[in-house]
């Protein structure tokens, strides 16, 4: 057995833009492509489920994935990367550009852990190792802000387009909530403050974060929770075991990853409907292809070479593997 297989991790994961793509992350700053349409065909083989192209995109690993309209934007070892989709999918491994935000200090290089589009003003919103989130504007290619006040390296940032803010979720313990056309931070909620959400044994670290127009979903060292972000209170925690990972608001449920072999099904009102069995011992991260119709799946990963694919949300119809 390939001692690189033993030992993987997937970390991010993409859709490509037509959603008949699957781009994957993992500790060895590897990305893999794999073929949907392939790998859901009524004759998929073994081989359908393998990757059509894996390439070496970074020296660390790759944290964070994203896609834009034509672009792969991969994270790793304190830099981004763009790749075209179109040269991808004919297996040309180019980058487009690569650019690093303004680091403080040159000694070491913070890692980018998360990564998150702002559509207002086509900026690609970047959280990472200096405790800093970086604005960088997509149109002209450079950073053009940075908001400063976490005291910790940055796990998580998120959107929220309508009130142009941005969120940010940290080592720190704290949820910071930004001003995107100053900069400032307007709120800052310290999570594991809240009584109903605290796990001493377990830490303050905020590792997921997402938003939905007016509700926020938060997690880490503290419970998962929902939170209302007009009245800036918890308005239902969830009694997962673990630290979630990753969540994600879908119709009207709620789907997280975290530690803990399984894909919880929870209801907004705190409830736990159901945990689905995964192939990983542990869970790094949860998509949902909404690029295409006929390739609607959901795909989880974490610390195994196999990538869970969903055709149903109930169980796991095949991996995909490295």
């Amino acid at each position: 057995l390939n001692p690189t297989l033993l030992h993987m991790s997937v970390f991010s994961q993409s859709f490509s833009p037509c959603g008949r793509f699957l781009a994957a992350g993992n500790n060895y700053g590897e990305i893999a492509l794999f073929s949907l349409s392939a790998a859901l065909s009524p004759d998929a083989t073994a081989q359908s489920q393998k990757p059509v192209l894996t390439f070496t995109a970074h020296e660390g690993p790759v944290f964070s994935l994203l896609s834009t309209d034509c672009h792969l934007l991969s994270a790793g070892n304190g830099e981004i990367s763009a790749w075209s989709w179109t040269e991808l999918i004919k297996k040309n491994v180019k980058p487009l550009w690569t650019k690093r935000p303004n680091y403080k200090s040159s000694l070491e290089i913070p890692e980018i852990n998360s990564m998150v589009m702002n559509p207002r003003d086509n900026s690609l919103i970047v959280g990472g190792g200096d405790n800093n989130v970086h604005v960088l504007d997509l149109e002209r290619g450079v950073f053009k802000l940075v908001l400063q006040g976490h005291s910790d390296y940055v796990h998580c940032v998120s959107v929220r387009e309508r009130e142009a803010e941005i969120l940010s979720g940290g080592e720190d313990g704290a949820v910071r909530i930004w001003d995107s056309r100053t900069g400032q931070s307007v709120h800052c909620i310290e999570v594991y403050k809240y009584e109903s959400c605290a796990r001493p044994q377990y830490g303050k670290w905020i590792s997921c974060l997402t938003t939905d127009s007016d509700w926020m979903l938060c997690g880490g060292g503290p419970s998962m929770s929902l939170w209302h972000l007009r009245s800036l209170s918890p308005t239902s925690v969830f009694p997962l075991t673990g630290c979630q990972r990753q969540a994600a608001f879908h119709q009207d449920m709620i789907l997280a990853v975290g530690e803990g072999p399984f894909l919880s099904h929870c209801l907004l009102g705190g409830e736990v409907k159901a945990q689905i069995p995964c192939t990983p011992q542990s869970l790094n991260t949860l998509q949902l292809n909404t690029n295409s119709t006929e390739h609607r799946v959901l795909t989880a990963g974490g610390s195994s070479d196999h990538i869970d694919v969903f055709t149903n949300l109930s169980y796991r119809a095949f991996s995909l593997r490295f």
